[in-house]
């Protein structure tokens, strides 16, 4: 109880000082009130706009999120694995890790076109490099002795990936999970914002041009409850679940 509480104080410490600074401005225009938001919100979601817009944003998500993970681990086990793939694959690296989100989703669309593809190849490649880095150095990490009790029994490849190198990477993998589910979701409004025609990025950028302050906190605030729902109920406990042999 303890543990959910704690949380939910600080959450409504935040919701507090949201209800002073709207107070302080005294224009509902600039920062309205948090119960102000119930009736948008509500007009929204019964209407199906609100769902339908933050379905397409939460696809976009789980594809970025999916294609990014998995090709970070491969790429960050390699260079981990290998001092020469590393030597190889390391400037890309740097390049990639400070290459502007913004510059590799206006080239994706200039090259792609304003598709579905060019929206999620653009999160995709903001990504990898984060994932990468965090899995290199897990798998630079990896104990000498296990890789040697291995090759002793000569495990099978698959084997040897299951019960030897995935528990030692796991933590490394939640933490990178972690971190990048809470900036792919960012960049995927980013996307939207400048070249979709549906999703919750794509219905702030409506409601910039209107200057409906409200009507952008909605939308704003309606995915940022589905993100911690997400980081609450499935990455932490995975997380906590991953790293408990370690504390055994």
């Amino acid at each position: 109880m303890r543990g959910v509480g704690t949380p939910a104080l600080s959450l409504l410490g935040l919701v507090s000082l949201w209800v002073v600074a709207a107070a302080l401005s005294a224009d509902p225009t600039v920062l309205p009130q948090p119960w102000a938001l119930i009736g948008p919100f509500w007009d929204e979601l019964r209407s199906g706009e609100l769902l339908y817009h933050l379905g397409h944003t939460l696809l976009r998500v789980i594809w970025a999120f999916l294609l990014a993970m998995t090709l970070g681990c491969l790429l960050g086990l390699a260079m981990g694995r290998s001092e020469r793939v590393n030597q190889w694959l390391d400037p890309w690296l740097v390049v990639f890790l400070n290459l502007p989100a913004l510059v590799l989703i206006v080239l994706c669309y200039l090259w792609i076109g304003l598709t579905e593809a060019a929206a999620i190849a653009a999160v995709t490649l903001n990504k990898v490099p984060n994932v990468t880095t965090v899995i290199r150095e897990g798998a630079r990490a990896l104990s000498p002795d296990l890789d040697a009790l291995a090759g002793v029994y000569r495990l099978p490849l698959m084997d040897r990936m299951r019960h030897v190198v995935l528990p030692q990477l796991a933590p490394f993998m939640a933490a990178a999970s972690r971190s990048g589910i809470a900036v792919i979701w960012k960049i995927v409004l980013v996307v939207e914002f400048l070249g979709r025609s549906s999703g919750v990025g794509f219905q702030i950028h409506l409601y910039f041009q209107l200057f409906d302050v409200g009507m952008v906190l909605v939308y704003a605030f309606s995915f940022i409850a589905v993100m911690l729902a997400v980081e609450w109920l499935i990455l932490q406990p995975w997380e906590r679940r991953v790293r408990r042999w370690r504390l055994a």
